[in-house]
């Protein structure tokens, strides 16, 4: 079965930007004092971003079709889905930098950026992989499948908290950086100046720092925050980008769905932060449809190889997809964790 794409129509790109840009200023504005969300504040927003979502869809099946609709909001439900288990291990991150909920809202916005901007580059890689030849997909399908094998595996070592000042995109802003090892507002970076007079407050005469010219920039503990979580981010994507790939081939509905998903991530950490505790099956299914990601993959591949007329229809596929979420979902009311 030939894949459905619709190339890069103008019309098609000029709203997909449009509604991106003005929900991001929407956003912006209304959270511009990076005030802690409330519960209640962060699942108004993720319907909103859920909505922006649908109005392209809707406008993906007024003008190009319900197939075309269809797989934008199975690869956008998929890509949310699979982004649960990213939006944990940020949890994690923010836990060992001790990071403030005032600052989560401004670090999450620069993770957002990043994560779009990386998503381009993968998009544009895998989709240009697929020409050449089937086979390709073979490897999509074993990395998918690879990823969800060590999730299992992970869960085994759920206790150990991990070090993440032994972390690659730690140690590489330390070899660009002189390193303030206290924060300081909802600054990044700290001049040299700004060093200094921080150094004189009474509070700070324990701290020992390698000395710079002036002129140095100092990283603060929120930049080497947002540097794991976009390397955590760009890991995380060698799975994502396959998965979508599995729906569609088709560049604009690949990343549309993806940017779409993303953007909402920042109030739907908010969410899983405050229903963490409840939502504790909710990886199972992340795990469940990664491996049959795997499978759809695979089933690509060989349809085009050996032309067997074996696959998983896009209606399949989304039916799937949202089944898998509300059993996990479903499951952690039913089985919560013991009191223990």
């Amino acid at each position: 079965m030939e894949p459905l794409t619709i190339g890069f129509p103008p019309k098609t790109l000029i709203v997909f930007v449009t509604l991106s840009v003005l929900a991001i200023f929407i956003d912006l504005f209304m959270h511009r004092n990076n005030k802690p969300i409330s519960l209640k504040s962060a699942c108004f927003w993720s319907l909103f971003w859920v909505g922006i979502a649908f109005v392209f869809a809707g406008f993906l099946y007024l003008s190009h079709g319900q197939e075309l609709a269809t797989l934008f909001i199975t690869g956008y439900t998929l890509e949310k889905v699979l982004s649960i288990d990213n939006l944990f291990v940020i949890m994690a991150i923010f836990a060992w930098f001790a990071v403030p909920d005032n600052d989560k809202l401004r670090v999450l916005y620069w993770g957002v950026i990043g994560a779009i901007i990386f998503r381009a580059i993968f998009v544009a890689i895998g989709t240009s992989l697929l020409s050449l030849g089937p086979w390709i997909e073979f490897i999509f399908a074993g990395i998918v499948g690879w990823t969800a094998i060590m999730m299992l595996k992970d869960k085994k070592n759920q206790q150990q908290i991990e070090d993440y000042s032994q972390h690659f995109a730690y140690r590489l802003v330390k070899r660009f950086f002189p390193i303030w090892p206290r924060l300081k507002g909802s600054a990044f970076l700290l001049t040299g100046n700004e060093v200094k007079k921080e150094l004189k407050k009474p509070e700070n005469s324990d701290i020992k720092i390698e000395q710079f010219r002036n002129s140095a920039l100092y990283a603060t503990p929120l930049m080497l925050c947002l540097a794991v979580i976009e390397l955590s981010d760009v890991i995380f994507a060698f799975d994502s980008v396959p998965a979508v790939i599995a729906v569609s081939r088709d560049p604009v509905i690949i990343y549309s769905a993806m940017v779409f998903a993303i953007l909402g991530l920042r109030t739907l950490y908010f969410v899983l932060e405050a229903m963490k505790q409840c939502l504790i099956h909710l990886e199972k299914s992340v795990i469940a449809l990664l491996f049959f990601i795997a499978i759809k993959l695979a089933l690509n591949a060989s349809e085009h190889i050996f032309h067997h007329g074996y696959h998983i229809s896009w209606p399949t596929s989304l039916l799937i997809v949202i089944v898998v979420l509300m059993l996990g979902i479903i499951a952690s009311f039913l089985f919560p964790k013991n009191s223990e």
